[in-house]
């Protein structure tokens, strides 16, 4: 059950599980669902289990251990299987289909609140009540870093991270046996060499395969531009809950290949000091009867006044979307000017310098779309989108004009001209104050309620801001234990 169910309908799907489940192709069921923050969660039942009662009713598990859900005294809650999107899971010997879950109220049969894939649901049934449009496309671009080994730890008296890959351009003069096979990408060098340079062609190639066995549709994969190992896999544009679905499997496969093969894999914004961070920037679009509403052959790189308006939506309330999209202290380290990081909260037709870049490769009116920046994958890609969609939605009910488009190399501009020009928060906490001020454009139509707003908002200034905060940090003892 991989790529064959993409091409039947609820009902076929829904058949064919049962038949592979009673049959015994299938030995266990695995039902994921994303907590708050963004991480996979699972619990596997054997496949005779599988019934009509069960695809019905769900499975019960506590909620209370699950990082941003409920309180213990709420704790009972209920997985629903979302029978399409069931596939044979490819990162198990024991032949698993995996399937990913909603998350519902034990008593009143509800949907959970702070479930972040009912959010995607609200935010896309959303859309259609406002009439712009029926559809939203999303295609993320999900950068990681391959590593060989990595080392932490952190108590009241230590801390370390060590990092290591092979292809690190740090280990060009280690001596290992006597052998030193010398072709690493430089820092800031790593955008398209050929092997051996691009040592992790292989690997790229197998996360393609079991990506596509698991019914994700990729387009291309390439090495990055730093040293130590960064790529990106392209996965084909979907709609909004679809894809972060994938996003989530997405990461779940890398993963597993990487383990399986003697790498691991992260999708930390900055991992390493002095070269280009990863980031997951967004390709969005929207549709209504077929039709991308974001195209008009007359308009500035080809894009709709609508177009205009959901970038100055994006534009206005970035302050606070980067709470959603960047919630890390990490992706803060990214963030800054010199590694292509986009800063500047303006637009502008292929320049990679801007927040918001409109791609121009093609001419095509359904190829045209807008695309976001900053976001990095430590987003829960649920929330992430649905904020954007949110964003965008406000600047069309809105009418905001995100001014006029800078098509100048931003980097290279003076001092007193990047001063006129607004900038992308510098913290994970100037983010969050954003959006405790600013959130009533998630709040439209439910889709994001208030509760769920300070629940986010508390949960990562006290378990995360304040964790890095309290801290010493290593480069404090470089530069001031001689005090």
């Amino acid at each position: 059950m991989v790529s064959e169910p993409q091409k039947l309908n609820a009902s076929e799907r829904k058949a064919k599980a049962m038949e592979m489940c009673s049959s015994g192709q299938v030995k266990m069921i695995d039902f994921k669902f994303t907590d708050v923050p963004g991480t996979l969660q699972h619990i596997s039942y054997p496949s005779g289990r599988m019934c009509e009662d069960l695809l019905k009713d769900g499975v019960g598990f506590d909620a209370s251990s699950i990082r941003g859900f409920a309180h213990i005294n709420e704790s009972d809650m209920l997985l629903i299987p979302d029978i399409n999107t069931a596939i044979m899971d490819p990162a198990c010997k024991i032949p698993t289909m995996s399937v990913f879950c909603d998350v519902r109220e034990p008593i009143n049969g509800q949907r959970y609140e702070k479930d972040p894939r009912f959010i995607a649901q609200k935010a896309e049934k959303h859309l259609k009540d406002t009439g712009v449009a029926d559809t939203s496309y999303f295609g993320p671009e999900l950068e990681f870093f391959v590593f060989d080994s990595i080392r932490y730890e952190q108590n009241q008296h230590s801390g370390f991270y060590y990092i290591d890959s092979d292809e690190g351009i740090w280990n060009s003069g280690n001596n290992v046996n006597g052998t030193n096979h010398g072709h690493r990408p430089r820092n800031k060098e790593g955008y398209f060499p050929v092997p051996p340079t691009d040592s992790l062609q292989d690997f790229r190639s197998q996360c393609v395969l079991n990506l596509m066995n698991a019914g994700i549709d990729c387009e291309v994969h390439h090495h990055e531009v730093a040293t130590a190992g960064q790529c990106e896999i392209g996965m084909r544009f979907q709609t909004l809950c679809k894809m972060a679905d994938q996003v989530m499997l997405y990461k779940y496969v890398l993963k597993n290949t990487a383990a399986a093969m003697g790498k691991t894999v992260t999708f930390m914004p900055k991992p390493l000091f002095g070269d280009n961070g990863t980031g997951m920037h967004v390709h969005q679009s929207l549709s209504k009867d077929g039709t991308n509403v974001f195209y008009d052959a007359d308009g500035y790189s080809m894009l709709s006044q609508t177009a205009l308006y959901y970038i100055g939506g994006l534009l206005e309330h970035s302050a606070a979307l980067l709470a959603l999209t960047n919630p890390s202290t990490n992706s803060y380290r990214r963030l800054v000017p010199g590694f292509e990081a986009p800063v500047n909260l303006v637009y502008s037709q292929r320049n990679r310098s801007a927040a918001v870049r409109i791609p121009v490769y093609s001419k095509s009116p359904k190829a045209k779309r807008i695309e976001y920046r900053p976001p990095d994958s430590t987003s829960n890609p649920y929330l992430a989108f649905s904020a954007m969609l949110m964003a965008g939605l406000d600047g069309i009910k809105h009418k905001i004009s995100p001014g006029e488009p800078h098509d100048m190399d931003m980097f290279e501009l003076s001092k007193e001209e990047l001063a006129k020009i607004k900038t992308v928060p510098g913290s994970l906490e100037k983010a969050l104050e954003s959006l405790e001020s600013d959130n009533d454009f998630l709040r439209q139509g439910d889709v994001f309620t208030k509760d769920f707003i300070d629940g986010w908002v508390d949960y990562k200034i006290h378990k995360e801001n304040d964790y890095i905060r309290l801290r010493p940090h290593p480069s404090e003892f470089y530069l001031y234990f001689d005090a």
